[in-house]
Protein backbone atom coordinates (compact mmCIF):
# COMPACT_ATOMS: atom_id res chain seq x y z
CA UNK A 1 0.00 0.00 0.00
CA UNK A 2 1.20 3.52 -0.73
CA UNK A 3 -0.13 7.02 -0.10
CA UNK A 4 -1.13 8.58 -3.44
CA UNK A 5 -1.15 12.15 -2.11
CA UNK A 6 2.30 11.94 -0.54
CA UNK A 7 3.70 10.01 -3.51
CA UNK A 8 2.38 12.69 -5.86
CA UNK A 9 3.58 15.77 -3.99
CA UNK A 10 6.61 14.80 -1.90
CA UNK A 11 10.10 14.71 -3.39
CA UNK A 12 11.57 11.46 -4.70
CA UNK A 13 14.12 11.74 -1.87
CA UNK A 14 11.67 10.11 0.54
CA UNK A 15 13.04 6.77 1.73
CA UNK A 16 11.54 4.90 4.67
CA UNK A 17 7.99 5.02 3.27
CA UNK A 18 9.17 2.82 0.40
CA UNK A 19 9.91 0.03 2.89
CA UNK A 20 7.27 0.69 5.53
CA UNK A 21 4.34 1.40 3.23
CA UNK A 22 1.57 2.10 5.74
CA UNK A 23 0.20 5.55 6.60
CA UNK A 24 0.68 5.93 10.35
CA UNK A 25 -1.97 7.51 12.50
CA UNK A 26 -1.36 6.89 16.24
CA UNK A 27 1.35 5.37 18.41
CA UNK A 28 1.85 4.26 21.99
CA UNK A 29 4.84 2.66 23.70
CA UNK A 30 6.39 0.22 21.22
CA UNK A 31 3.35 0.13 18.92
CA UNK A 32 2.40 1.98 15.74
CA UNK A 33 -1.16 2.02 14.38
CA UNK A 34 -1.99 2.81 10.76
CA UNK A 35 -5.03 4.62 9.37
CA UNK A 36 -6.84 1.30 8.94
CA UNK A 37 -6.39 0.37 12.59
CA UNK A 38 -3.68 -2.26 12.04
CA UNK A 39 -0.99 -2.42 14.74
CA UNK A 40 2.75 -2.88 14.16
CA UNK A 41 5.44 -3.59 16.72
CA UNK A 42 8.30 -1.10 16.52
CA UNK A 43 11.88 -2.42 16.59
CA UNK A 44 13.05 0.75 14.81
CA UNK A 45 12.20 3.56 17.26
CA UNK A 46 12.52 6.33 14.70
CA UNK A 47 16.15 5.38 13.96
CA UNK A 48 16.93 5.80 17.65
CA UNK A 49 14.85 8.91 18.31
CA UNK A 50 12.27 7.15 20.48
CA UNK A 51 14.28 5.44 23.22
CA UNK A 52 11.41 6.11 25.62
CA UNK A 53 8.77 4.86 23.20
CA UNK A 54 5.90 6.66 21.52
CA UNK A 55 3.82 9.14 23.51
CA UNK A 56 5.05 8.14 26.95
CA UNK A 57 2.47 9.51 29.43
CA UNK A 58 5.15 10.85 31.80
CA UNK A 59 6.38 13.04 28.93
CA UNK A 60 3.11 13.79 27.18
CA UNK A 61 1.35 15.28 30.20
CA UNK A 62 3.93 17.99 31.03
CA UNK A 63 4.13 18.86 27.34
CA UNK A 64 0.36 19.24 27.00
CA UNK A 65 0.15 21.18 30.26
CA UNK A 66 2.84 23.56 29.03
CA UNK A 67 1.16 24.12 25.65
CA UNK A 68 -2.27 24.52 27.28
CA UNK A 69 -1.06 27.32 29.55
CA UNK A 70 0.51 29.15 26.62
CA UNK A 71 4.15 28.44 27.42
CA UNK A 72 6.63 30.03 25.04
CA UNK A 73 7.58 27.70 22.17
CA UNK A 74 10.34 29.53 20.32
CA UNK A 75 12.90 31.82 21.90
CA UNK A 76 16.15 31.54 19.90
CA UNK A 77 18.88 31.70 22.57
CA UNK A 78 17.07 34.12 24.85
CA UNK A 79 16.49 33.15 28.48
CA UNK A 80 13.47 30.92 29.01
CA UNK A 81 12.12 29.05 32.02
CA UNK A 82 12.15 25.64 30.24
CA UNK A 83 15.78 26.11 29.21
CA UNK A 84 16.73 27.02 32.77
CA UNK A 85 14.99 23.90 34.12
CA UNK A 86 16.58 21.64 31.50
CA UNK A 87 20.10 22.93 32.18
CA UNK A 88 19.71 22.66 35.94
CA UNK A 89 18.25 19.15 35.71
CA UNK A 90 20.83 17.94 33.18
CA UNK A 91 23.68 19.08 35.40
CA UNK A 92 22.10 17.71 38.59
CA UNK A 93 21.03 14.30 37.26
CA UNK A 94 23.51 13.58 34.46
CA UNK A 95 26.73 15.57 34.64
CA UNK A 96 27.40 16.06 38.36
CA UNK A 97 26.96 12.40 39.44
CA UNK A 98 29.35 11.39 36.64
CA UNK A 99 31.85 14.11 37.60
CA UNK A 100 31.65 15.57 34.11
CA UNK A 101 32.44 19.24 33.58
CA UNK A 102 30.86 20.49 30.36
CA UNK A 103 29.18 23.61 29.14
CA UNK A 104 26.11 23.09 26.96
CA UNK A 105 25.74 24.58 23.50
CA UNK A 106 22.44 24.48 21.59
CA UNK A 107 23.59 24.42 17.94
CA UNK A 108 20.32 23.76 16.14
CA UNK A 109 17.71 20.99 16.23
CA UNK A 110 19.38 17.96 14.60
CA UNK A 111 22.35 15.66 14.99
CA UNK A 112 24.19 17.02 11.98
CA UNK A 113 23.91 20.53 13.49
CA UNK A 114 25.74 19.19 16.53
CA UNK A 115 28.54 17.50 14.57
CA UNK A 116 29.03 20.58 12.36
CA UNK A 117 29.32 22.82 15.42
CA UNK A 118 31.69 20.40 17.15
CA UNK A 119 34.07 20.26 14.18
CA UNK A 120 33.89 24.03 13.69
CA UNK A 121 34.83 24.51 17.34
CA UNK A 122 37.71 22.00 17.18
CA UNK A 123 39.18 23.91 14.25
CA UNK A 124 38.71 27.21 16.03
CA UNK A 125 40.37 25.95 19.23
CA UNK A 126 43.38 24.32 17.56
CA UNK A 127 43.87 26.52 14.52
CA UNK A 128 44.08 23.39 12.35
CA UNK A 129 41.70 22.45 9.54
CA UNK A 130 41.95 18.68 9.12
CA UNK A 131 39.60 16.24 10.88
CA UNK A 132 40.18 12.53 11.42
CA UNK A 133 37.28 10.09 11.19
CA UNK A 134 36.80 6.35 10.85
CA UNK A 135 35.81 3.85 8.21
CA UNK A 136 32.05 3.14 8.05
CA UNK A 137 31.30 6.21 10.19
CA UNK A 138 28.09 8.20 9.81
CA UNK A 139 27.84 11.71 11.26
CA UNK A 140 25.08 13.43 9.27
CA UNK A 141 23.99 14.58 5.82
CA UNK A 142 25.20 18.19 5.66
CA UNK A 143 28.43 18.76 3.75
CA UNK A 144 30.78 19.03 6.73
CA UNK A 145 29.29 15.92 8.33
CA UNK A 146 29.46 14.01 5.05
CA UNK A 147 33.18 14.79 4.85
CA UNK A 148 33.65 12.64 7.99
CA UNK A 149 31.20 9.92 6.88
CA UNK A 150 32.49 6.70 5.36
CA UNK A 151 29.49 5.49 3.34
CA UNK A 152 30.23 5.99 -0.36
CA UNK A 153 26.63 6.50 -1.41
CA UNK A 154 25.99 9.12 1.24
CA UNK A 155 29.26 10.90 0.41
CA UNK A 156 28.30 11.07 -3.27
CA UNK A 157 25.03 12.78 -2.33
CA UNK A 158 27.06 15.89 -1.46
CA UNK A 159 27.57 16.44 -5.22
CA UNK A 160 30.84 18.24 -4.52
CA UNK A 161 34.34 17.40 -3.28
CA UNK A 162 34.57 16.60 0.43
CA UNK A 163 37.80 17.85 1.94
CA UNK A 164 39.73 18.57 5.14
CA UNK A 165 39.05 15.10 6.52
CA UNK A 166 41.18 11.96 6.71
CA UNK A 167 39.74 8.45 7.15
CA UNK A 168 41.33 6.01 9.59
CA UNK A 169 40.49 2.31 10.16
CA UNK A 170 37.91 1.71 12.90
CA UNK A 171 38.39 -0.91 15.58
CA UNK A 172 38.27 -4.34 13.92
CA UNK A 173 38.38 -2.97 10.38
CA UNK A 174 41.63 -4.79 9.58
CA UNK A 175 40.48 -8.08 11.12
CA UNK A 176 40.99 -9.78 14.45
CA UNK A 177 44.27 -9.23 16.24
CA UNK A 178 45.07 -5.94 14.49
CA UNK A 179 45.06 -2.76 16.58
CA UNK A 180 44.17 -0.17 13.96
CA UNK A 181 45.37 2.61 16.24
CA UNK A 182 48.94 1.48 15.55
CA UNK A 183 48.47 2.90 12.06
CA UNK A 184 46.79 6.08 13.29
CA UNK A 185 49.55 6.80 15.77
CA UNK A 186 52.25 6.00 13.23
CA UNK A 187 50.98 8.42 10.57
CA UNK A 188 50.60 11.16 13.17
CA UNK A 189 54.24 10.79 14.20
CA UNK A 190 55.69 10.28 10.69
CA UNK A 191 56.31 13.57 8.92
CA UNK A 192 56.38 11.67 5.64
CA UNK A 193 52.89 10.22 6.02
CA UNK A 194 51.16 13.08 4.23
CA UNK A 195 48.51 13.20 6.97
CA UNK A 196 48.01 16.67 8.40
CA UNK A 197 47.73 16.82 12.18
CA UNK A 198 43.97 16.95 12.77
CA UNK A 199 42.10 19.52 14.81
CA UNK A 200 39.86 16.77 16.12
CA UNK A 201 38.93 13.13 15.90
CA UNK A 202 35.23 12.37 15.62
CA UNK A 203 34.12 8.86 16.55
CA UNK A 204 31.07 6.75 17.44
CA UNK A 205 31.63 4.13 20.13
CA UNK A 206 29.10 1.99 18.25
CA UNK A 207 28.73 2.67 14.55
CA UNK A 208 24.98 2.17 14.29
CA UNK A 209 24.36 3.12 10.65
CA UNK A 210 27.72 1.64 9.69
CA UNK A 211 26.60 -1.86 10.71
CA UNK A 212 26.55 -1.97 14.53
CA UNK A 213 30.35 -1.98 14.65
CA UNK A 214 31.41 -1.87 18.31
CA UNK A 215 34.61 -0.21 19.49
CA UNK A 216 36.20 -1.92 22.47
CA UNK A 217 36.88 -0.11 25.70
CA UNK A 218 40.63 -0.73 25.28
CA UNK A 219 40.63 0.74 21.78
CA UNK A 220 38.63 3.82 22.80
CA UNK A 221 40.78 4.51 25.85
CA UNK A 222 43.93 4.29 23.73
CA UNK A 223 42.37 6.67 21.20
CA UNK A 224 41.79 9.13 24.05
CA UNK A 225 45.44 8.91 25.08
CA UNK A 226 46.65 9.47 21.51
CA UNK A 227 44.47 12.55 21.18
CA UNK A 228 45.76 14.00 24.45
CA UNK A 229 49.38 13.33 23.46
CA UNK A 230 49.03 15.24 20.19
CA UNK A 231 46.69 18.01 21.33
CA UNK A 232 43.83 16.69 19.19
CA UNK A 233 40.28 17.29 20.41
CA UNK A 234 38.34 14.05 20.93
CA UNK A 235 34.73 14.36 19.77
CA UNK A 236 32.33 11.57 20.74
CA UNK A 237 29.25 11.34 18.52
CA UNK A 238 26.69 9.83 20.92
CA UNK A 239 23.76 10.93 18.80
CA UNK A 240 22.33 7.46 18.14
CA UNK A 241 23.85 5.40 20.95
CA UNK A 242 23.61 7.92 23.78
CA UNK A 243 20.62 8.63 26.04
CA UNK A 244 20.63 5.07 27.37
CA UNK A 245 20.94 3.03 24.18
CA UNK A 246 24.01 1.15 25.47
CA UNK A 247 22.57 0.95 28.99
CA UNK A 248 24.31 3.95 30.51
CA UNK A 249 23.28 7.51 29.62
CA UNK A 250 26.53 8.09 27.72
CA UNK A 251 27.99 5.15 25.81
CA UNK A 252 31.48 5.82 27.21
CA UNK A 253 30.82 6.93 30.79
CA UNK A 254 32.20 3.82 32.51
CA UNK A 255 35.51 4.05 30.64
CA UNK A 256 38.71 5.96 31.39
CA UNK A 257 37.84 8.52 28.74
CA UNK A 258 37.45 12.27 28.97
CA UNK A 259 36.23 13.60 25.60
CA UNK A 260 36.65 17.27 24.80
CA UNK A 261 33.30 17.45 23.02
CA UNK A 262 30.20 15.24 23.05
CA UNK A 263 27.35 15.42 20.55
CA UNK A 264 23.81 14.41 21.56
CA UNK A 265 20.53 14.51 19.66
CA UNK A 266 17.91 11.92 18.55
CA UNK A 267 16.45 10.70 21.89
CA UNK A 268 17.57 13.74 23.86
CA UNK A 269 14.13 15.37 23.61
CA UNK A 270 12.71 11.95 24.56
CA UNK A 271 9.53 12.58 22.58
CA UNK A 272 10.56 12.83 18.95
CA UNK A 273 10.93 16.60 19.07
CA UNK A 274 14.01 17.99 17.29
CA UNK A 275 16.75 18.75 19.83
CA UNK A 276 20.54 18.61 19.84
CA UNK A 277 23.33 19.75 22.12
CA UNK A 278 27.09 20.00 22.02
CA UNK A 279 28.81 19.42 25.36
CA UNK A 280 32.17 21.16 25.47
CA UNK A 281 34.92 21.51 28.03
CA UNK A 282 34.83 25.02 29.58
CA UNK A 283 38.36 25.76 28.36
CA UNK A 284 37.20 25.19 24.78
CA UNK A 285 34.23 27.54 25.09
CA UNK A 286 35.86 30.31 23.05
CA UNK A 287 32.87 31.21 20.90
CA UNK A 288 32.07 34.89 20.49
CA UNK A 289 28.39 35.72 21.13
CA UNK A 290 26.34 34.66 18.11
CA UNK A 291 29.38 33.26 16.29
CA UNK A 292 27.54 29.98 15.78
CA UNK A 293 23.77 30.07 15.84
CA UNK A 294 20.54 28.55 14.53
CA UNK A 295 16.95 29.68 14.33
CA UNK A 296 15.57 26.70 16.27
CA UNK A 297 18.17 26.43 19.02
CA UNK A 298 15.61 27.54 21.61
CA UNK A 299 12.97 24.81 21.15
CA UNK A 300 11.21 25.02 24.49
CA UNK A 301 8.83 22.12 23.88
CA UNK A 302 11.88 19.85 23.60
CA UNK A 303 13.29 21.31 26.82
CA UNK A 304 10.03 20.33 28.58
CA UNK A 305 10.03 16.68 27.47
CA UNK A 306 13.79 16.25 27.86
CA UNK A 307 13.61 17.48 31.46
CA UNK A 308 10.68 15.18 32.20
CA UNK A 309 12.62 12.20 30.81
CA UNK A 310 15.65 12.93 32.99
CA UNK A 311 13.45 13.07 36.07
CA UNK A 312 11.49 9.95 35.09
CA UNK A 313 14.29 7.62 34.00
CA UNK A 314 17.70 8.79 35.24
CA UNK A 315 17.40 9.70 38.92
CA UNK A 316 18.84 6.28 39.83
CA UNK A 317 20.27 3.24 38.02
CA UNK A 318 17.10 1.11 37.94
CA UNK A 319 16.26 2.02 34.34
CA UNK A 320 19.80 1.36 33.17
CA UNK A 321 19.84 -2.09 34.77
CA UNK A 322 16.52 -2.97 33.16
CA UNK A 323 17.80 -1.93 29.72
CA UNK A 324 20.86 -4.15 30.12
CA UNK A 325 18.75 -7.07 31.33
CA UNK A 326 16.46 -6.91 28.31
CA UNK A 327 19.45 -6.41 26.03
CA UNK A 328 20.76 -9.80 27.09
CA UNK A 329 17.47 -11.37 25.97
CA UNK A 330 17.99 -9.87 22.51
CA UNK A 331 21.62 -10.96 22.30
CA UNK A 332 20.74 -14.54 23.24
CA UNK A 333 17.90 -14.73 20.72
CA UNK A 334 20.02 -13.25 17.91
CA UNK A 335 22.80 -15.72 18.67
CA UNK A 336 20.28 -18.56 18.61
CA UNK A 337 19.04 -17.46 15.17
CA UNK A 338 22.59 -17.30 13.83
CA UNK A 339 23.42 -20.74 15.24
CA UNK A 340 20.19 -22.37 14.05
CA UNK A 341 20.59 -21.02 10.51
CA UNK A 342 24.21 -21.35 9.37
CA UNK A 343 22.99 -20.54 5.84
CA UNK A 344 22.68 -16.92 6.97
CA UNK A 345 26.47 -16.81 7.50
CA UNK A 346 25.76 -14.41 10.34
CA UNK A 347 27.24 -13.38 13.64
CA UNK A 348 25.94 -11.08 16.38
CA UNK A 349 27.42 -7.79 17.54
CA UNK A 350 26.23 -4.95 19.71
CA UNK A 351 25.98 -3.49 23.21
CA UNK A 352 23.20 -2.72 25.64
CA UNK A 353 20.03 -2.34 23.57
CA UNK A 354 21.46 -2.05 20.07
CA UNK A 355 22.20 -5.36 18.33
CA UNK A 356 23.01 -6.45 14.83
CA UNK A 357 22.69 -9.77 13.04
CA UNK A 358 25.56 -9.29 10.61
CA UNK A 359 25.73 -11.51 7.55
CA UNK A 360 28.11 -12.08 4.66
CA UNK A 361 25.06 -11.96 2.38
CA UNK A 362 24.66 -8.49 0.88
CA UNK A 363 21.05 -7.34 1.12
CA UNK A 364 20.11 -9.79 3.87
CA UNK A 365 18.71 -6.98 6.01
CA UNK A 366 16.37 -5.94 3.21
CA UNK A 367 14.91 -9.47 3.11
CA UNK A 368 14.44 -9.46 6.90
CA UNK A 369 12.86 -6.02 6.93
CA UNK A 370 10.45 -6.84 4.12
CA UNK A 371 9.33 -10.14 5.61
CA UNK A 372 9.09 -8.77 9.16
CA UNK A 373 6.83 -5.97 7.98
CA UNK A 374 4.45 -8.54 6.49
CA UNK A 375 4.19 -10.01 10.00
CA UNK A 376 3.57 -6.69 11.75
CA UNK A 377 7.13 -5.81 12.81
CA UNK A 378 9.08 -2.70 11.83
CA UNK A 379 12.85 -3.26 11.78
CA UNK A 380 15.56 -1.76 9.57
CA UNK A 381 18.95 -2.76 8.27
CA UNK A 382 22.40 -1.22 8.40
CA UNK A 383 25.86 -1.68 6.96
CA UNK A 384 27.39 -0.62 3.67
CA UNK A 385 25.89 -3.66 1.91
CA UNK A 386 22.58 -3.70 3.82
CA UNK A 387 23.79 -6.91 5.41
CA UNK A 388 23.07 -6.17 9.08
CA UNK A 389 19.64 -6.59 10.68
CA UNK A 390 19.60 -3.81 13.28
CA UNK A 391 17.60 -4.11 16.51
CA UNK A 392 16.72 -0.67 17.85
CA UNK A 393 13.47 -1.06 19.82
CA UNK A 394 12.41 1.50 22.45
CA UNK A 395 14.26 1.00 25.72
CA UNK A 396 10.93 0.94 27.56
CA UNK A 397 9.44 -1.92 25.56
CA UNK A 398 7.53 -4.44 27.67
CA UNK A 399 9.25 -7.82 27.90
CA UNK A 400 6.19 -9.60 26.45
CA UNK A 401 6.29 -7.30 23.40
CA UNK A 402 10.04 -7.74 23.09
CA UNK A 403 9.69 -11.51 23.01
CA UNK A 404 6.77 -11.27 20.57
CA UNK A 405 8.96 -9.32 18.15
CA UNK A 406 11.85 -11.74 18.57
CA UNK A 407 9.47 -14.62 17.85
CA UNK A 408 8.54 -12.87 14.59
CA UNK A 409 12.23 -12.59 13.68
CA UNK A 410 12.62 -16.32 14.37
CA UNK A 411 9.80 -16.96 11.91
CA UNK A 412 11.22 -14.50 9.38
CA UNK A 413 14.62 -16.18 9.51
CA UNK A 414 13.04 -19.41 8.24
CA UNK A 415 11.56 -17.55 5.26
CA UNK A 416 14.77 -15.70 4.48
CA UNK A 417 16.82 -18.91 4.56
CA UNK A 418 14.41 -20.43 2.05
CA UNK A 419 14.76 -17.34 -0.15
CA UNK A 420 18.54 -17.61 -0.06
CA UNK A 421 18.26 -21.28 -1.02
CA UNK A 422 15.96 -20.48 -3.93
CA UNK A 423 18.36 -17.79 -5.16
CA UNK A 424 21.30 -20.21 -4.99
CA UNK A 425 19.34 -22.85 -6.90
CA UNK A 426 18.42 -20.32 -9.58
Amino acid sequence: MSNPTIDKYESEVRGYCRTFTKTWDTSEGAWLTDTEGEKYLDFFAGAGVLNYGHNHPALRKPLLDYVERGGITHSLDMYSAPKERFLETFHRIILEPRKMNYRVQFPGPTGTNATEAAMKLARKVTGRTNMAFFTNAFHGMTVGSLAVTGNEGKRHSAAQPLSNATPMPFDGYMGEGVDTLDYFEHVLEDRGSGVEMPAGVIVETVQAEGGVNVASRTWMERLGRICKKHGILLIIDDIQVGCGRTGSFFSFEDWDLDPDIVCLSKSLSAYGLPFAVVLLKPEHDIWSPGEHNGTFRGHNLAFITATAALEQFWKDDAFSKEVLRKGEIVRERFEAIAKRHPELKAHVRGRGFIWGLASRHAGLADHFSEEAFKHGLVIEGAGINDNVVKFLAPLVIEETDLKKGLDILDQVAETVVKKLGDQSAA
